[in-house]
């Protein structure tokens, strides 16, 4: 067990503690959407300032996070569901967990440029 580590397990068990950390921050992110959203009626002024914050290099990289929460969190709730619900899957889960995070990187890297895109652009020009 590495040292400073509370948890003695291995894959299945850090991919337990993300699948709840990526939870709870999709959470906090649709409580905050839905609190900038309801802004507009209280104000529009205020919501055109909260939303020309979000067209900040700091929000896409922002945003590429909760990218990558949303679809860790997707990719293992399936495993999951395969583990749970298949009579091999506590069997296999290591090598679906694996394949997950293949899946994962892949997606991640074709979401790079579509999130990210703007920041660049705004960052080091056209």
């Amino acid at each position: 067990m590495p040292a400073g580590t509370l948890y003695r397990g291995r894959e299945g068990m850090w991919s337990w503690v993300a699948h709840r950390v990526t939870g709870v921050l999709i959470f906090f992110f649709l409580f905050v959407h839905v609190l900038d959203t309801a802004l507009v009626r209280v104000s529009p002024e205020a919501y055109d300032d909260v939303v020309a914050t979000y067209k900040t290099p700091i929000v896409a990289l922002l945003e590429y996070g909760l990218v990558a929460a949303i679809l860790f969190h997707a990719l293992n709730g399936l495993r999951v569901i395969a583990v749970d619900f298949w009579s091999k899957g506590p069997r296999y889960q290591k090598q679906m967990l694996w394949t997950a995070m293949g899946i994962w990187v892949v997606l991640m890297a074709g979401a790079l440029y579509p999130v990210l895109g703007h920041a660049a652009r705004e960052l080091f020009g056209s």
